[in-house]
């Protein structure tokens, strides 16, 4: 729909950790579990409606694991 912001990230040193405590609590998750992202770091995405319509991204960079 143009040019924007698609989405931020945050890099996180335990993505584990950080999404236990966002479900409790009680954000809503696109990524539940973490995924492989690029360059071996780990990533999960929360709900833009859970994050005033922004797209977030939590990176757990492949030096923290």
């Amino acid at each position: 729909k143009g040019p924007g912001l698609h989405h931020v990230a945050y890099a996180v040193s335990d993505i584990d950790e950080a999404l236990r405590k966002l479900v409790d609590s009680g954000v809503k998750l696109i990524d539940e579990e973490p995924r492989q992202g690029i360059r071996d770091s780990r990533v999960a995405f929360l709900h833009p409606k859970a994050t005033g319509g922004v797209l977030t991204e939590l990176v757990e960079p492949a030096e923290a694991h």
